[in-house]
């Protein structure tokens, strides 16, 4: 039976009122989070005290944050055992899921966090989880090939957590969740988290858990969000999105089409006008999925053009402007998009391109969101002198985590040794055999050149300019 406690909000939303240790407190503390989101102060009681949950909760709800302190309560970091599994629908998202829990588990010693998902190699996966891991963010595809292959045993799992359950369901992943959750052991808790939740899903999941509690936010402000229809023949999209972008000048802008295709015309479009740009579509290797998330994350890359699957789970702050350049054919889908702009109390923007052929979209929109749009005409050809440009360039660097090199080296090197200002130095990402820093556009080139000729922490290293 599903028990709803939504009635009223908790309390408190002072992470200091839920039964964590100082040094949890202390590390939320430093991370930067000071009082608990809505969805935060309804799970997070329930979630630490092992209850199952289903959760009703958007990205950029905070709901990351509640199954992260869930698993991490009931960790054995004395058993190398896999004691936790967390279940996505895409590599994104369970990047950033497994990013997200590693931060916040860093007051617990020697935690390891594995991400297991397709487009890697499935044997150094199986030859990782045989040296033993404590906490599995992964896609149901690749665990459950790995559960077939009788190299993921998840007897030890004491949390089940259903990341996107609703997305999950539609890409057909039922049956691979039901062989998971039935390779876990029946007596764990299950965390359940969508951003929507219909009748014939809950009876779908039924079986998953166990007398759960049912939290929706259905206090969360709505953001902000100034929206636009434009309308456009279909040869203009290219040109009306590019007038729009040197007009407007967002630093970053995330824009959709409805498939690969679409994507790439957008793309090269983009890249003629000079305006930096990527593309992320399902079929891309992970490893250059990773390259443009970077660049788009440091502001190398001004617009990441993508399709929804591509885009599901991405946790980008700040964006500027969301473009749907190709209508979506679903209203909620249309909402999810334009979602991702207007966070944190920001005002949002969101830009849609419509043909006279899919005004019947734009009047499903009106009816789901129960507002009205104006319709306004396409923008001419861009004649203005200002241009829409990346501020910054990424520079790889042959070495990472496995190698000791710490941000703080790099940044060093940078200023101490090439004589950088700060403010010309940006976001510096580190992963386990490359790193990834960006630098003032205007200088990048220059400052490869160079760097190729010094150490850093005192030994030569390969440097690449990306593009």
């Amino acid at each position: 039976m599903i028990k709803n406690d939504n009635s009223a909000l908790a309390s408190t939303s002072s992470f200091n009122s839920l039964n964590l240790s100082e040094a949890q407190l202390a590390n939320l503390q430093q991370l930067g989070y000071e009082q608990m989101t809505a969805i935060q102060a309804l799970a997070l009681p329930l979630a630490l005290s092992a209850q199952d949950l289903i959760v009703q909760a958007h990205t950029g709800s905070g709901k990351t944050l509640v199954f992260a302190l869930a698993i991490l309560q009931t960790l054995d970091l004395s058993r190398i055992e896999a004691q936790a599994l967390v279940l996505c629908p895409t590599r994104e998202l369970a990047t950033q899921v497994a990013e997200v829990i590693r931060k916040v588990g860093r007051s617990h010693p020697s935690l390891k966090v594995s991400l297991i998902c397709g487009g890697a190699s499935i044997s150094r996966q199986q030859a990782s989880l045989a040296q033993g891991t404590h906490i599995i963010v992964g896609t149901p595809g690749r665990i459950e090939d790995l559960i077939n292959r009788g190299a993921l045993p998840l007897g030890s799992v004491k949390t089940l957590v259903f990341d996107e359950a609703d997305k999950m369901m539609d890409m057909g992943f039922y049956e691979s969740l039901s062989t998971i959750s039935n390779a876990c052991p029946l007596k764990r808790q299950t965390l359940m988290f969508s951003a929507t939740y219909s009748p014939a899903l809950l009876e779908r999941t039924e079986g998953f858990l166990i007398n759960p509690h049912m939290i929706q936010a259905i206090d969360e402000p709505k953001p902000e969000i100034q929206q636009e229809f434009y309308l456009v023949n279909a040869n203009e999209r290219g040109q009306a999105l590019i007038s729009l972008l040197n007009h407007h000048l967002p630093l970053a802008t995330l824009a959709f089409c409805n498939t690969r295709d679409e994507c790439e015309l957008l793309q090269r479009q983009l890249q003629r006008a000079g305006i930096i740009s990527h593309v992320l579509h399902g079929q891309m290797e992970q490893r250059e999925r990773e390259d443009v998330l970077i660049q788009f994350a440091n502001h190398s890359c001004s617009v990441l053009v993508a399709t929804d699957v591509a885009a599901r789970g991405l946790d980008i702050h700040a964006l500027d402007l969301v473009v749907n350049a190709h209508i979506s054919p679903n209203a909620d889908t249309h909402l999810h998009r334009i979602g991702r702009t207007g966070r944190q109390g920001a005002t949002g923007h969101a830009i849609t391109f419509v043909t006279e052929d899919e005004l019947f979209r734009k009047k499903r929109i009106e009816e789901v969101s129960a507002q009205r749009f104006d319709l306004l005409a396409a923008p001419p050809a861009w004649q203005g002198r200002q241009h829409l440009k990346a501020p910054m360039q990424t520079i790889t660097i042959r070495g990472g985590k496995k190698d000791k090199l710490r941000a703080g080296d790099i940044l060093g090197s940078l200023t101490k040794t090439l004589g950088l200002e700060a403010e010309q130095v940006g976001k510096i990402t580190i992963h386990d055999f490359v790193s990834f820093v960006a630098i003032a556009r205007d200088i990048a080139p220059q400052v490869a050149q160079r760097w190729q000729q010094t150490t850093i922490k005192g030994k030569r290293r390969k440097i690449s300019l990306l593009p």
